[in-house]
């Protein structure tokens, strides 16, 4: 199969275009209360605007019809672990702007799990927004051995959130849930060179090649 580049709602191409175990790797990065508002990209099948692609956008999520019907969809998903889960969730958070943006979450990474090879990986990048919620949810979908890695991504400088006479510390960085769907995912050494200061700290015996650290998951 050659590459393809899908344009439309990322639920309706999973669910139309997109094979079962058919997927290597995962990445998704979706916006949550960045207060930001993006360019609306694509229209529904029928011509009109997808809702779910409006909030997503326009990240401003709402319990609306469509998160009900969300909602409903895991439910009767078959993913017992994550219908209950989303259930808890539902009676805990009740129905606002974050239970809207989870149900939205929860029917697509169901789909992803079906679509990602045994062998394969998935990432996906949040902020401490609603990283706590995330975890438990996909959890939930991958099963308890789904978890691979929590990383910590920090970003060169912090974003300008820690005001004066606010409690709290500046933003830094971000997280990445490394996930897969079975124990049979593939792993490929990554090595980096060691830096300077450390060659010079813990090497003293003159080196013809510089030594390398292996990254790797626990």
């Amino acid at each position: 199969m050659g590459n393809h580049l899908y344009y439309g709602d990322n639920l309706a191409v999973l669910r139309e275009s997109i094979a079962d175990d058919s997927v290597d790797l995962i990445y998704l990065d979706p916006p949550f209360n960045s207060n930001a508002s993006y360019n609306v990209l694509f229209r529904g099948p029928a011509g009109n605007d997808s809702a779910a692609q409006i909030e997503a956008f326009d990240d401003t999520w709402h319990w609306t019809d469509a998160a009900e019907e969300a909602f409903g969809e895991v439910l009767r998903s078959g993913n017992g672990a994550a219908a209950e889960m989303l259930r808890a969730m539902r009676s805990f958070l009740g129905e606002n702007d974050m239970m809207a943006y989870l149900t939205m979450m929860a029917v697509r990474l169901l789909e992803l799990h079906r679509v990602l090879k045994p062998t394969g990986s998935l990432y996906l990048h949040c902020d401490p927004t609603a990283s706590h919620y995330l975890k438990i949810l996909l959890d939930a979908v991958f099963g308890a051995n789904g978890f691979r890695n929590e990383i910590s991504w920090r970003r060169t400088a912090g974003h300008n959130d820690a005001r004066q006479g606010r409690q709290n510390y500046g933003s830094v960085r971000d997280i990445i849930f490394f996930y897969s769907k079975s124990s049979d995912c593939i792993w490929n050494w990554q090595y980096a060179p060691y830096s300077k200061d450390y060659i010079e700290t813990f090497y003293r015996a003159p080196l013809k090649i510089a030594p390398v650290w292996a990254l790797r998951y626990q």
